[in-house]
C-alpha cells in the first residue's frame, strides 16, 4: 500500500479533526497575536454591550422608549470611543497606545468601533463565529478585524491588552464579560489598576443588586470598589483617563460630574 507522505500542516482532515484542536487554538493565538504586533498595539480600552442598540437614525415611527433608550447608549458609546481615540493621539508614538476594541459585532460595539474610525484612529474587532451568522461591522480596521472560532481564546484577547473596561447595557454576553473582568480584578489576576466603568445606572442597578452580595457575605466591602457606575461618559472619560495617566489622586471631577 503506497503510504500518504502528505505533510502534517497540509493535512486539511487531520487538523480540523479532534486530534488537531490543540494546533487550531494555537493557530487563534499565534495568528491574532502576530497581526497586532505587526500594527505594534500596546494596549487596548475594550467595550461591551448589547448587540441588539441601533442608532437614533434607525428607529422607525413604532420604536418604543426602551428602544430609544438603547439608541441613546449606543450615542454615547461612539461619542465615548471618539474621545478616547483623540485623546490617545498623545500617547500613540512608536506604538498605538489606548486602542479601541470591542466584540466587532453591532449594537454597542459598532458604535464604539465607529467612535474610532471617525476619530481618525485604528479600530479592533475581536469577533466570533456562531451558529446564527454574526458579522463583523463596517467600521473596523481591515487588517484588526478577526473572527474567532473559540469563545475562550476570543476573551483572552478581549481582556489581555485591556487597560481599561466601559460595559454598556447589555445581555448574557455582556454580564459573561462584566463577570470575568469583576473576577479577575478581584483576585489580583490583573494587576495594574485596570478601571471599570457601567454605563446606565438604572440599568445596572436594576439588573444586578451588587448590594446584595455584600449584604449576603459574597463579596467583600471593597469588592463595591472595583468599578463605578455612571450616566455620564464625561465621567467616565475623566475617571479612565487619570487613572491611566496616574493623576487621580486629587481629581474632584471624578465624583462631582
Amino acid at each position: 500500500m503506497e503510504r500518504n507522505l502528505q505533510a502534517a500542516f497540509n493535512d486539511k482532515t487531520f487538523l480540523e479533526s479532534p486530534e488537531g484542536r490543540s494546533i487550531r487554538i494555537l493557530s487563534e493565538y499565534e495568528r491574532v497575536k502576530s497581526i497586532l504586533e505587526q500594527h505594534k498595539i500596546m494596549d487596548t480600552i475594550t467595550f461591551f454591550g448589547s448587540a441588539r442598540s441601533t442608532p437614533k437614525d434607525k428607529n422607525n415611527i413604532n420604536a418604543t422608549e426602551v428602544d430609544h433608550e438603547n439608541s441613546e447608549y449606543y450615542e454615547q458609546a461612539k461619542a465615548l470611543s471618539f474621545k478616547f481615540t483623540k485623546w490617545a493621539e498623545e500617547f500613540s508614538k512608536d506604538h498605538n497606545r489606548f486602542v479601541v476594541a470591542t466584540g466587532g459585532g453591532p449594537g454597542i460595539m459598532e458604535a464604539a468601533n465607529r467612535g474610532a474610525i471617525e476619530g481618525k484612529g485604528k479600530s479592533i474587532g475581536f469577533g466570533i463565529r456562531l451558529p446564527v451568522e454574526q458579522k463583523n461591522n463596517e467600521y473596523l480596521t481591515p487588517d484588526l478585524s478577526f473572527q474567532f472560532h473559540y469563545f475562550f481564546m476570543r476573551k483572552f484577547f478581549l481582556t489581555f491588552l485591556a487597560k481599561a473596561t466601559i460595559m454598556f447595557p447589555g445581555g448574557y454576553g455582556t454580564l459573561d464579560e462584566l463577570s470575568e473582568v469583576l473576577t479577575l480584578k478581584q483576585t489580583g489576576r490583573i494587576q495594574t489598576p485596570m478601571p471599570i466603568v457601567l454605563i446606565g445606572k438604572k440599568y445596572w442597578n436594576s439588573a444586578i443588586n451588587f448590594n446584595y452580595f455584600y449584604e449576603k457575605k459574597m463579596i467583600d466591602k471593597e469588592d463595591l470598589n472595583l468599578f463605578l457606575i455612571t450616566d455620564y461618559i464625561d465621567q467616565a472619560f475623566i475617571f479612565i483617563s487619570c487613572i491611566l495617566k496616574e493623576k487621580c489622586l486629587d481629581n474632584p471631577a471624578i465624583h462631582n460630574i
